[in-house]
């Protein structure tokens, strides 16, 4: 009689387990979420909210406070919230620039209409690239990103903006063609305004994307849609 007693009551046990808990788990088990705990969602929210990119953080980008191609004043603060790349040029380069800016237009088309992306291009010939010559040159260029700055300012403060803020070089010289000479590579800038970069094959930083190369333009796109989900 007793082990009669005992079978029932593990059969109304097994009955109400069955009638509370497996209506849930065949719940989870359709919502995909059966494997799911309290535990695990944290896990799971954590890796999300802290997505590791790879890119090293080579360092600040510098402040700066110059003017757009429409006179308006520029700050690094613009940028605040945003991936951005930076490059340095001048309008009447007969050389490399002319390559740089088509591949930047690459990069524009690529991110068009994401609030969070712009560029920054910075002349080295200030004294030539004035508001109305930055301002025909992305007319001529086609640029229609209003995130892509074209900067002018004083010449010697471009420079040290250039050579000790990214030390990326830019200088006068009378024996080259068009009479200036500076770095043909791009910067990358995160959100917070870290210089970013991939690692080469031997795991060292690359710092800078060469912008004559269709591989580095590739790389670096690759690299602003990791920074823009960071």
């Amino acid at each position: 009689m007793m082990k009669n007693k005992s079978y029932i009551g593990i059969s109304l046990v097994i009955l109400v387990f069955g009638i509370i808990f497996v209506p849930k788990i065949i719940d989870r088990i359709k919502d995909g979420s059966v494997v799911q705990g309290d535990r695990i969602d944290a896990v799971s929210n954590n890796r999300s909210k802290n997505i590791d990119t790879g890119l090293v953080k080579i360092g600040p980008e510098p402040t700066y406070s110059l003017t757009n191609q429409d006179g308006k004043t520029i700050t690094n603060k613009e940028y605040a919230g945003k991936v951005h790349v930076v490059e340095f040029f001048f309008s009447t380069c007969p050389s490399i620039c002319p390559i740089m800016n088509q591949n930047m237009l690459i990069i524009e088309k690529e991110f068009m209409g994401n609030p969070n992306f712009g560029i920054v291009s910075i002349t080295i010939n200030p004294e030539t690239d004035t508001q109305q010559v930055l301002k025909q040159h992305a007319k001529d260029l086609g640029v229609t990103s209003s995130n892509w700055n074209f900067l002018t300012g004083k010449k010697d403060y471009i420079y040290n903006i250039a050579n000790k803020g990214f030390n990326l070089y830019a200088g006068q010289n009378t024996k080259v063609d068009g009479g200036f000479e500076h770095s043909g590579y791009f910067a990358l800038v995160d959100k917070k305004g870290n210089i970013r970069s991939r690692k080469d094959a031997n795991g060292n930083p690359v710092i800078y994307y060469n912008g004559l190369e269709k591989e580095d333009v590739k790389a670096i796109m690759t690299d602003i849609k990791k920074l823009l989900n960071e």
